[in-house]
Formats: structure tokens, sequence, C-alpha cells
């Protein structure tokens, strides 16, 4: 689950181990017994003005916090951790009390879990109330439901999962969720394309289908054109893509769309698709591909036979070719 790598990830981040958390190398510094420098602990605070307190045996903060930005030390982050997570390690020797217990779930704004065998998005990420980000690439979600996500989100990224229907996420979705991310999965059309619609995602501006199944390019922009802040679309490797007009279609039928497919939308090529979207005729459900074979090694060529005498009793040989490709 979702909670699990999360428990997994902060065992990794070693908050409550040298040289973070409460130990003997900075315990006179946080002694119950009240030392004038506790009040004055806090995210802002300044680990030089706090070396006066240090005893000796003890570790001062500003010597704590090199161990945890210099790469080449031993406690140094590992390479895929966030920015968050150094912020995050650095308040746990500044002040531990932060990142104990519950009061972890206030700091987290931003959660990055990727390729770490998830398969279920449980309620446990209802304990972080301050949550924006979610990033769950590269798993094995199939389903996710949106009772089970902080109301507070705004991006949304399930990139390389094996989601293949939309209706438990749509239930109630985060009303404030900017990007929502759901490419590389097993999405298709039309039975998904209900669920991508502004009664859904009000606040949308950023929505990535790429590598799906999606085949009715008609029946998706009539859905995407009710997402007024929609600006960036990504449709790339969709079955839909190969169609002649499908390019113009959308920048026609889309007149807010900033970005298609990571090209950005100009001035001339919105004026060159003008009223396409009027002709519909021209969307047919069909595709050319052309294979062009540049090469091929390893088999003889009958051109470089040499011409047969008359007469010539010898038995002749021919060849004959077939390549096929599967779609």
């Amino acid at each position: 689950s979702v909670s699990a790598a999360f428990w997994e990830h902060l065992r990794r981040l070693g908050l409550q181990d040298f040289p973070c958390g409460l130990g003997s190398w900075n315990k006179s510094r946080f002694d119950a017994r009240g030392s004038p420098c506790r009040g004055r602990l806090g995210p802002g605070a300044d680990p030089a003005r706090q070396q006066e307190t240090v005893l000796l045996g003890e570790e001062s903060p500003e010597t704590l916090m090199d161990l945890l930005r210099d790469r080449h030390s031993p406690w140094a982050l590992p390479p895929d951790c966030s920015p968050q997570d150094q912020h995050l390690r650095e308040m746990a020797v500044v002040v531990p009390e932060l990142v104990h217990s519950s009061n972890i779930f206030q700091v987290f704004r931003s959660l990055r879990i990727i390729d770490k065998g998830v398969e279920e998005v449980d309620e446990g990420l209802l304990q972080l109330h301050q949550l924006e980000e979610l990033i769950l690439s590269a798993n094995h979600i199939s389903r996710i439901t949106s009772a089970n996500l902080p109301r507070t989100l705004k991006v949304l990224e399930l990139c390389c999962n094996t989601v293949a229907d939309l209706q438990d996420l749509c239930a109630h979705p985060p009303p404030e969720l900017q990007h929502l991310g759901l490419g590389y999965n097993r999405l298709c059309g039309p039975s998904q394309d209900k669920y991508l619609t502004a009664a859904f995602w009000p606040n949308l501006v950023s929505l990535d289908l790429s590598f799906n199944n999606f085949t009715d390019l008609l029946g998706l922009v009539s859905q995407l054109s009710s997402l007024q802040k929609l600006r960036i679309l990504v449709l790339q490797g969709n079955p839909l893509a190969l169609i002649p007009t499908y390019r113009g279609f959308l920048v026609d039928s889309l007149p807010k769309l900033s970005i298609l497919d990571d090209i950005h939308i100009g001035p001339d090529e919105r004026h060159q698709f003008r009223s396409l979207a009027k002709q519909p005729e021209l969307i047919r459900s069909e595709a050319r591909v052309v294979v062009s074979i540049g090469k091929i090694k390893g088999v003889p060529d009958p051109s470089t036979c040499q011409q047969l005498e008359v007469g010539f009793e010898a038995p002749v040989i021919t060849y004959s070719y077939c390549v096929t490709y599967e779609f």
C-alpha cells in the first residue's frame, strides 16, 4: 500500500537517528529541565547561534548540518530523494520535535513514491492534511478510490500503472486538482471519456492521457471541451493520434489550449487550422501507416544473379519474400 511505502521512506530518511533526532550527540540542547536556547528553536533558527550551548561529547547544529549536506558524507540522502526530504532531515536537527510522531503528517506537501511495487492507494494518505502533490508513477495500481485522497491535492501523477477505469477516482475527486497524469495506463474510450469533464475536474490545467487506447477523437473532444481551464494536453501514443487531421482538429476545437503533445500552439498554427472543428466529416475512423524498408541483410538478391545462357539446362531457382507487420 501507499502507507507502507510511505513509512518505509521515512525509515530510510532516518529522522530519529544520528545526525538527526534526539540523542547523546545533542541531548543538552533539548533538556526537559529547560534551556534558554529551547525557546529559540524553529525552522528559521540559526545553528551557528546555538554553538554556545554545546557540551563536551556533543555535536553542534552546524556540524550536524554539514554531515547532512555534504554529498560525500555517509549520512547523505540517496539520489532518488527530493529537496523536501533534505529539508525534513534538517528540521530533524534543529527542531526534532516537529518531525516526531503525528507531527510528521503536517510537514509533507509533496510525496513521491516511484517504482515501489505499490498496488493500493489506502486511506492512510488522509493523515497527510497538507499534501498537494502525489506522485505514484511506475507502480502496479489498477484502481484508485477518491475517498482515500486528501482534498488538498493539486497534482496527481499515476503514469505507468495499470489503471483501466476512472469511475472510483471520479466518485468524489479532489476539487482543486490542477494536473492529472494518466499516461501509459490501460484507459480506452468511449467508456472512460465521460469522466474527463469539468463536472469532475473544474480546475484542471494539465492532463496527460498519452499511450492509452483512446480511439474516438470526436467523442473525446466533446468531453474535453468542458474543461475551461485546460491549457496542456498530451494524447500522443493513442490510436486516435494516427488520424490525419488529429492535431488540427484538436487545435481548432480547444481554443484555450496552449500546448498539445509537448508542442506549443502558436498563432500561425491556430490560423492554419481555423474552422476545421466545423468539419467533423473529415474525421475518419481509419489511419494510414507507411512503412519504408531501408536495408535488408542476410538474404540473396535476385537482381545479382548472372543472366542464363541460351540453352542452359540447369534448374532455375527463383526467390520471393514476404514481410509481415503486426499492429
